[in-house]
């Protein structure tokens, strides 16, 4: 029976690595598609190639792998957003696109090196040292190990396998009283936000550079802008509750383009981007659910691993 119990285990745990591969495979390949395709028809738009466009997809691409491996806990994920946000911040410089320029130079690229730093703290990047252990050499289970157990004669009293892994973050989930701040910070920052556009609308309205005010698209704006910066916090920091943000910013994104869309009529762009957040918005999903276990409490860890002991 304590045999039976622990190859179900490690059957399960395997099962799980073997469907978080092939699902971030699937995510992988579905949001790089979308981002070669995206960029694709911004170059036959302009009929012709220049060195920019090529390094906006390659910086479109390394958001992609960043985004991955953030949902996983990889704190490679640092890495890779930091070369997007470089990316990001040159093109938008180049192009006279301050504001844009300003976020990502001030703000998402110094959030990387926070991140990078909580992350670490947090035990994320490390080698663990595993030994997967039987006594009779029939069934086994993962532990971290820093010795081998012997007997008294010195020779080994069980069977093991060593193996070492690179440790995932130990995620941290926020309070009631936290998330009655983070609440009180996305009404504000919204409030704040559509304010200002607004009055950017209002001018070039009188302008005549538009015909009318979308405030609805103004609100969907201003609220995925904030959810932006909020959950850049939230992940640096590594918190659970950053998957509740992103899930928000890519339904609320899917809708924009949506409603682009229908506004707009038929458009090849408008359309493979309604695909890529939908793909974004997978990966969300999934991110939500291995963070749930990433920051399972301390004692819970625990538990579990006593209950694993003394049933082998």
């Amino acid at each position: 029976m304590p045999h039976r119990f622990i190859k179900s285990m490690s059957a399960a745990r395997f099962n799980e690595k073997k469907f978080n591969f092939w699902f971030n495979m699937f995510i992988l390949v579905g949001m790089i598609t979308a981002v070669v395709v995206v960029n694709t028809l911004k170059i036959r738009a302009q009929d012709a190639i220049t060195v920019k466009q090529i390094v906006v997809a390659v910086g479109a691409i390394m958001g992609v792998v960043n985004t991955v491996l953030s949902a996983n806990g990889n704190i490679w994920t640092f890495l890779f957003g930091l070369i997007d946000v470089c990316i990001c911040a040159f093109t938008n410089f180049d192009s006279g696109n301050m504001g844009q320029f300003a976020q990502h130079a001030f703000y998402f690229l110094p959030m990387q090196f926070i991140g990078y730093y909580q992350w670490r703290k947090r035990g994320a990047g490390r080698r663990v040292v595993r030994a997967e252990t039987s006594a009779d050499g029939t069934a086994s289970v993962s532990t971290e190990i820093s010795e081998v157990k012997t007997d008294v004669s010195g020779v080994n009293t069980e069977t093991s396998r060593v193996k070492t892994e690179v440790s995932k973050v130990k995620a941290r989930r926020l309070t009631g009283k936290q998330w009655i701040y983070v609440a009180a910070a996305i009404i504000a920052g919204t409030a704040l936000c559509y304010g200002i556009l607004y009055w950017v609308d209002v001018r070039q309205l009188a302008a005549g550079k538009i015909a009318e005010i979308d405030k609805a698209k103004l609100f969907l704006d201003a609220f995925v802008l904030v959810l932006n910066f909020i959950g850049q916090i939230l992940l640096s920091y590594a918190y659970m509750d950053q998957w509740y943000i992103w899930n928000l910013v890519n339904i609320f994104s899917i809708l924009l383009w949506t409603n682009r869309l229908m506004t707009t009529g038929s458009d090849s762009y408008t359309l493979v981007m309604v695909i890529k957040y939908g793909f974004y918005l997978l990966n969300s999903i999934n991110g939500l659910r291995i963070w749930l276990r990433l920051s399972r409490p301390e004692k819970e860890r625990a538990q579990q691993s006593a209950e694993v002991q003394g049933v082998s």
